[in-house]
């Protein structure tokens, strides 16, 4: 009776987080995760800054959100140390994931107190004799039967297929865009490219790529620190110079270039959004129930930019009839999405 107790508390603990941020918190985590990275590659970092940390709050998943934070600072300190400043983006960087992560840190120990200090039994439960005491990972792996592999089981193939839509589109994206960036680094240097994003260049010349909504931004506001008449910085500016008129070299060419017209080329700010969706996806399928990848990928940017990209007027055939299939996903994802989940059936 007393674990049954215990196990009840455990979970209205997680129950109380989602109610405070709505009937459901999955919406909330998409808006403040989509809108946090809209504004930190605008320029807007302590609004992102606060966004993100939002959507940790909505969601324990939002916390991953300050990787893109750290790729920023990772630009930030490479462009400082060329020019043989101090990195100080690296402890802003810090400082900035940290907040980030603080609502997730934030929960585990309002559950810790509660229930492992402050709890009405002498019989401490399992999780709270860990080394690193997680109360939401101890629920879902105790009471959820989440895994790696456990939900591979042949009752689970409805789940599977239900998913399969979403994890499709996620693979797609990830596969289209690695090729794109694997030809960006084949075509020119890491270094070449970044100076390239420094010098405000490179989003600028990819103003009618399927990623440029997105990535048309102002991020090299806070990397950018030029002075007029330095050498170093005209240096600077000579190699992103080489960089962006790659696009000119050989226009049959594809890896012969960097940026361009193309609509097929993506620029280095691509990467972190991989990285991301490929961590999401991998873990979606592979540890989490499946079906709720429909739900746990709506906020990865790829995602749109692949489905964009698929039905652009310009592209005919296969590509044609996919997005026609895309299209009728979205719709009935959204009508019966809206009578299924509150209902309770496994839709998602």
């Amino acid at each position: 009776m007393t674990n049954h107790v215990l196990a009840m508390t455990e979970q209205q603990h997680v129950s109380v987080v989602c109610f405070c941020f709505g009937r459901y918190s999955e919406s909330l985590y998409a808006l403040f995760s989509l809108g946090g990275l809209f504004y930190l590659f605008s320029g807007a970092r302590t609004v992102a800054m606060i966004m993100l940390a939002l959507s940790g709050s909505a969601r324990s998943n939002g916390a991953l959100n300050a990787g893109y934070i750290c790729f920023e600072a990772l630009l930030q300190a490479y462009d400082a140390a060329i020019q043989k400043k101090r990195p100080m983006a690296l402890v802003t960087g810090f400082l900035r994931s940290t907040f980030v992560f603080l609502p997730f840190f934030a929960f585990q120990a309002y559950g810790y107190l509660n229930i492992c200090v402050h709890g009405d039994t002498d019989e401490l439960r399992p999780w709270c004799k860990a080394k690193l005491p997680l109360l939401y990972s101890f629920i879902q792996s105790h009471y959820w039967g989440v895994g790696f592999l456990r939900y591979f089981q042949v009752k689970q193939l409805p789940n599977f297929l239900l998913a399969s839509p979403a994890l499709s589109l996620a693979v797609y994206s990830i596969v289209h865009y690695t090729k794109l960036l694997h030809q960006l680094f084949q075509s020119t240097s890491i270094h070449e490219q970044i100076i390239a994003i420094v010098d405000g260049r490179l989003v600028e010349a990819h103003e009618s790529s399927d990623v440029a909504t997105v990535l048309k931004s102002e991020i090299s506001t806070g990397l950018h620190n030029k002075k007029q008449g330095n050498t170093e910085v005209k240096k600077r500016k000579s190699v992103a110079a080489s960089a962006a008129s790659a696009a000119s070299l050989d226009g049959n060419t594809s890896t012969g270039r960097i940026v361009g017209d193309n609509k097929d080329e993506c620029p280095l700010l691509v990467l972190p959004f991989i990285l991301h969706l490929t961590f999401m996806t991998f873990t979606a399928f592979f540890v989490m129930h499946v079906q709720v990848s429909t739900r746990f990928l709506s906020a990865s940017p790829p995602i749109y930019w692949a489905a964009s990209r698929i039905l652009a007027p310009a592209r005919g055939g296969s590509c044609k009839r996919w997005g026609y299939f895309i299209i009728v996903y979205f719709v009935a994802y959204i009508l019966l999405g809206s009578l299924l989940f509150p209902n309770f059936y496994p839709f998602t």
